[in-house]
């Protein structure tokens, strides 16, 4: 969404797509675990994808696609490359020839030797080959939802998904397709070949990855139990908190997570939200034109957020030094292009049942009652009051 607002900024028309895997192997699992369908598990889980990111505050993207709404395209995709010798039918599954396709690889620079498509047990008997990968899955007896197809009933495989949704939105060729470091291979490497395979065209132009959140120098994995979900750091920061944590690193390279990082990002904020409090000049400033072309800069060289942010910081601390005409102006277009427009917002005061509520929000926090002290935050959200934790203790700012 940052991105987005960057290229927006700078006058590109943006048409934002990100795909929603509501049919895969985990999803079938889970369900089968807690004994729900698996399209009321997969609906339950979208939706608390979308209450938790709307939290946020950037905004929604242009397209949201579902693989369970794109199964016509997805079929269609799997035909062409039956029909150009690029995939075939075994057992009711189809799997992609991945020696048919020359550019294999060319993401990753992985081995053949070394690439491991990581799929379920059992399936290498149907394959030609063990590098080839599943575009469609035949029905099994334990999953609860399958559709026709030429092959049988079945569902998609992942790959083949993320391929059409992907096409079916924003056509061929298109500018820039993200993910995490995770999915470079082989999930994009297998995006690339499939649509290239079936089309004699590259899916999209520039593949942005970006670095993962890590616990203790851990990816986040649920294997691992090391899970802070979004929704709980939203519980305990404010939006803008969270968005100032995730861009101080830059995006392709890992980013610790921990309290005292999130402590830290609304450290940084509140500095700017104090300088905005005093009664800045307008009109030109050389010093702030050069930070705020520094700032634009950034971004626009791989999108370079830390660098950006800190031309920003270089400006308000020379305004806590000098007057600077024309600060605000800049700081006005600055901000929500990284998602801190927030901080732009004037304060209001709390009127006094509000101020009792942030005391006793205060005391459960001291005492490290921290269920009682969400729950009063949740209150508080209702009157319409936002809890900021800044290093001078906690204060009230009205909700957008």
């Amino acid at each position: 969404m940052l991105l987005k607002r960057f290229l927006e900024h700078e006058g590109y028309d943006v048409d934002l797509a990100i795909n929603v895997t509501d049919v895969n192997d985990k999803i079938y699992a889970a369900a089968r675990d807690a004994g729900v369908p698996s399209a009321r598990l997969a609906e339950r889980l979208t939706r608390a994808y979308v209450e938790d990111t709307n939290r946020l505050g950037l905004g929604r993207p242009d397209h949201e696609p579902l693989a369970s709404e794109t199964i016509p395209e997805i079929v269609a995709l799997i035909e062409r490359l039956v029909e150009r010798g690029h995939a075939y039918e075994s057992g009711g599954d189809v799997y992609f020839r991945v020696r048919s396709f020359d550019g294999y690889g060319k993401l990753s620079n992985r081995r053949t030797e070394d690439m491991d498509q990581g799929e379920e047990a059992g399936s290498e008997e149907l394959k030609e080959d063990r590098l080839d990968f599943a575009l469609w899955k035949a029905h099994k007896e334990d999953e609860d939802t399958a559709w026709d197809s030429p092959w049988g009933r079945g569902r998609p495989g992942w790959h083949i998904e993320c391929s059409a949704m992907a096409e079916k939105l924003l056509g061929l060729d298109f500018a820039v397709h993200g993910g995490g470091s995770d999915l470079v291979f082989p999930h994009h490497e297998n995006e690339i070949a499939q649509t290239e395979a079936a089309r004699g065209q590259p899916l999209a132009r520039v593949w942005m990855h970006n670095g993962m959140v890590r616990m203790a120098e851990e990816k986040m994995s649920k294997s691992v139990g090391n899970i802070f979900q979004l929704s709980k750091a939203l519980d305990r920061f404010p939006p803008e908190t969270v968005v100032a944590y995730l861009i101080s690193g830059h995006y392709r390279q890992p980013l610790e997570f921990s309290e005292e990082a999130l402590r830290e990002a609304e450290a940084r904020l509140e500095r700017i939200r104090n300088y905005l409090r005093e009664d800045i000049p307008g009109g030109d400033d050389r010093f702030v034109s050069r930070q705020r072309e520094e700032f634009f800069a950034a971004l626009a060289d791989d999108f370079n957020t830390p660098r950006a942010m800190a031309a920003l910081f270089e400006l308000v601390a020379e305004g806590n030094r000098r007057p600077l005409p024309g600060a605000r102006m800049a700081l006005e277009e600055m901000l929500p292009t990284v998602g801190l427009e927030s901080l732009l917002a004037a304060d209001e005061s709390a009127d006094p049942e509000a101020m009792g509520l942030l005391s006793e929000r205060e005391d459960a926090r001291a005492a490290r009652d921290f269920e009682r002290a969400d729950r009063i935050r949740k209150l508080l959200a209702e009157r319409g009051w936002e809890v900021r934790d800044t290093p001078d203790g906690a204060r009230l700012v009205r909700r957008a």
